[in-house]
């Protein structure tokens, strides 16, 4: 049926209508704030839905199910963004993301009704995760390109910023959302998206309108085979790098880590390869000559590394050891993190879609560039705090670090966009989307890297000496301070007292006259971490300000606003070469 024999719809206005950029707006950024809700909204869950299934993540052998539980979504993602976004370029970019919603919301449903527990429960959780990304992925990779299509150039940047700010404020808003939904009831956290998800799907597929014309090309195979196995095999051989092997506090020196990182290497440099010599590639890397398209993802990925590393780190920071300091029950840091990383929140909301509009007028270069300055402020700032800080101090330091992402992220996805052909947005789309959740992954891999190193310098005689003087014998003291940090770090990570269970495991004699009412309290666990887990601090924000230096530094080198523009001569369903292309200050 043509478009103009279409039944009238409430929900449908056609793609030259004025009201339909803002329709594509509204559905978009719905679209990407839930896809970016889930991959947050498990990470402070995690404690209430092991309690749910009925599964202790600390045991031996369980630490995967936890990271897989994290790393799943993301990995899938990162993986299937860019190969998504060139389908969108081909097929149509509204036809795919319209599927994207369908995916996501059949894998909420899924997950909501977990029909097993323990370790079985565990992988239910793991696959149906698994499909949610893929639907996040096709949401991810189309909305952007949407948006470009449907928004002049003059008023793309305040389009693309709130479209922006929804993907990243929705990590944000996870956390909060996680916190208040799993103490009551670990289902919620997956079906707070199915009302969102069905009314999306319905929204997008009677409102949204193919706008841009579809590149005649074939799939790239090889591109997307090699992508898609060189990144798998990184982000998983990262994944288990940060589990103990052999004796080791980690596992980089396993041969099965070695070769995903070696292979996948080795992988991505033939993927690169294979690319530039493909004449329809998935990953267009001629794109890369663009100076604005180049160090604006640079810039973004750098970004995404040191935020996801932030999260991490403040919610360890605050389930394991502040909140319990201050009288929190284990039980209750979930919900009460999510409540004081509020500011956090506000703050990035209040200044992304101001960021937006302003780099419209002002070009993207002094807001992104001040905006990750502002971001290596608050993470010295962090760095200066004690372990047992000021709450009005941490604040000032989670708005300072806000502004600062907010600032950023609006231009820098407005100037990446505006500075492509408008046959390649959908690939330029995915491309950001693949930075993005690369960054995410790559954050846990790095940045609990470095708190274990940090920790494995000082934890062991810090826990065996606390241990000793409370009546522990020194064999087992001995014996559970020198286990692997990772252990610690993790139940900080989830808001448990390990000193319980790692007590349990022992012999009556080995806990004989110790002060078991002590050992085990609220207070002990944090006050006996807090020391080491600043010491780890100090180097994971120490590498998160050089990140976001090296980020602002590329920012500054975008050059000054540049936006592609079409020559008006070809017809439009001709493939434009950038042959004219024009800069402004």
């Amino acid at each position: 049926m043509s478009a103009g024999n279409r039944p009238a719809s409430r929900f449908a206005v056609e793609k030259d209508h004025p009201h339909y950029k803002w329709v594509a707006l509204s559905n978009t950024t719905l679209g990407v704030l839930m896809a970016t809700i889930n991959s947050s909204i498990v990470i402070i869950s995690l404690p209430d839905i092991f309690r749910g299934i009925k599964l202790d993540p600390l045991r031996p052998g369980n630490v995967s199910y936890l990271l897989w539980m994290l790393m799943g979504f993301l990995v899938v993602t990162a993986v299937l963004v860019v190969t998504l976004g060139r389908l969108g370029d081909i097929y149509g970019r509204v036809k795919i993301y319209n599927l994207g919603f369908t995916v996501f919301t059949i894998g909420s449903i899924a997950l909501v009704f977990d029909p097993l527990t323990q370790s079985s429960g565990a992988l239910w959780l793991i696959l149906w995760r698994i499909v949610q990304g893929v639907g996040a992925a096709m949401l991810f990779a189309n909305s952007t390109a949407i948006l470009t299509d449907a928004f002049p150039v003059e008023r793309r940047g305040f389009a693309l910023g709130i479209n922006q700010v929804a993907a990243i404020g929705g990590s944000f808003i996870g956390l909060i959302v996680g916190g208040v939904l799993a103490p009551v009831d670990w289902r919620l956290v997956f079906f707070v998206s199915v009302p969102f998800g069905l009314l999306g799907t319905v929204w997008s597929y009677r409102s949204l309108r193919e706008t841009s014309t579809r590149s005649a090309a074939k799939i790239d195979w090889w591109g997307n085979g090699l992508f898609a196995v060189s990144v798998t095999a990184i982000l998983v051989a990262i994944t288990y790098g940060i589990q103990p092997y052999g004796g080791h506090n980690m596992g980089w020196t396993s041969p099965w880590v070695l070769s995903g990182l070696i292979g996948g290497v080795a992988l991505l440099v033939a993927f690169c390869l294979v690319e530039a010599h493909t004449v329809d590639p998935m990953f267009d890397m001629s794109l890369f000559r663009i100076k604005a398209f180049s160090a604006g993802n640079l810039a973004g990925l750098l970004a995404s590394v040191s935020r996801g590393g932030l999260q991490f780190i403040l919610i360890i920071w605050l389930q394991g050891i502040w909140l319990p300091l201050h009288g929190y029950s284990f039980s209750s840091t979930p919900l009460w993190a999510g409540i004081y990383l509020l500011p956090l929140t506000v703050a990035f909301l209040l200044a992304g879609p101001l960021s937006g509009y302003f780099s419209d007028r002002l070009g993207a270069r002094a807001l992104s560039t001040g905006g990750l300055l502002l971001v290596a402020l608050s993470f010295l700032g962090f760095m200066l705090l004690p372990t047992d800080f000021s709450y009005w101090a941490f604040a000032g330091l989670l708005v300072l670090n806000g502004v600062g992402s907010g600032l950023f992220s609006a231009p820098n996805t407005s100037a990446i966009m505006s500075s492509v052909p408008a046959n390649r947005r959908g690939s330029a789309s995915g491309m950001i989307g693949t930075f993005l959740n690369s960054g995410t992954s790559l954050s846990i891999g790095v940045f609990f890297t470095l708190m274990i190193i940090g920790l494995a310098q000082t934890l062991p005689r810090t826990l065996t000496e606390g241990l000793r003087s409370h009546g522990v014998s020194q064999a087992a003291a001995v014996a559970i301070g020198n286990q692997p940090p990772v252990g610690s770090l993790f139940a900080a990570f989830l808001g448990y007292n390990p000193i319980g269970t790692a007590l349990g495991g022992l012999p009556a004699s080995a806990v004989k006259g110790a002060d078991l009412g002590t050992l085990t309290s609220k207070q002990f666990f944090p006050q006996l971490i807090s020391g080491p887990f600043h010491h780890g601090l100090v180097i994971v924000f120490a590498v998160a300000i050089g990140m976001s230096l090296v980020g602002a530094a590329a920012s500054v080198f975008r050059g000054p606003r540049y936006i592609h523009t079409e020559p008006e001569t070809l017809p439009s369903a001709a493939r434009v070469v950038p042959e004219h292309q024009r800069s402004a200050g």
